[in-house]
């Protein structure tokens, strides 16, 4: 997927992102449903060391531009650009984009964000 990946401070840069959707990801792997059968309404994401996460909203988590990326510009996903795994949510700014991805957890309540708890918009959405 082609996206022109935009950072809240103003600059932006059309990136080639690999991977899978998301949602996609969570439907095939049965991961995000309450007993119901609905959707958590929120998702928590952070990294291994648990120092960066953001939040999202159900409907920006399973975004069809909402990608689990492995590789970026047709090369493997660079550490510096969150690889091994990182998240490309299309319709948010970078700052939503989590870099090396390694927890998601799905909740009721709505999730503690890194920028968001800086003073930035917790949707922070384009």
């Amino acid at each position: 997927m082609t996206t022109e990946f935009k950072c809240i401070e103003g600059w932006s840069r059309v990136v080639n992102w690999g991977g899978v959707r998301l949602a996609d990801f969570l439907t095939e792997n049965h991961l995000g449903r309450k007993p119901s059968g609905e959707w958590y309404p929120y998702v928590s994401l952070s990294t291994p060391d648990g120092e960066y996460y953001v939040g999202l909203d159900i409907a920006s988590v399973l975004h069809p531009q909402t990608l689990l990326c492995d590789s970026m510009n047709g090369e493997p996903l660079p550490a510096n650009h969150g690889g091994p795994l990182r998240l490309v949510i299309a319709v948010k700014y970078g700052i939503k984009n989590i870099k090396w991805l390694s927890r998601i957890r799905f909740q009721n309540d709505l999730p503690a964000d890194y920028w968001a708890e800086r003073g930035y918009d917790w949707y922070a959405g384009l």
